[in-house]
């Protein structure tokens, strides 16, 4: 599966989440991560995440699509990371 990942969190945390989710997934903006993950693994980051947030005060969005081939992906300007491996 494919996944997106963006998220708001407070500054105490956001060196965290990035550092966690440029383990498993392309960094490709600065609160934006994407990447095709198993649905275990995906699973395993959800937790982990539920784990380095405040859920009253932070926010994840997770996009999940069945087939990566349906995603199609434009971008204007500058490309800040790439897709072709993960760091």
């Amino acid at each position: 599966m494919y996944v997106i990942i963006v998220y708001d969190v407070e500054v105490e945390r956001v060196a965290r989440v990035c550092q966690y989710l440029r383990r498993h997934l392309h960094w490709v903006q600065n609160s934006a991560f994407e990447g095709e993950i198993t649905p275990a693994r995906l699973e395993r980051v959800k937790a982990e995440l539920r784990d380095l947030i405040d859920e009253k005060k932070d926010t994840v969005y997770l996009y999940i699509l069945q087939d990566p081939h349906a995603v199609r992906r434009e971008v204007l300007g500058r490309e800040k990371g790439s897709t072709s491996t993960i760091v």
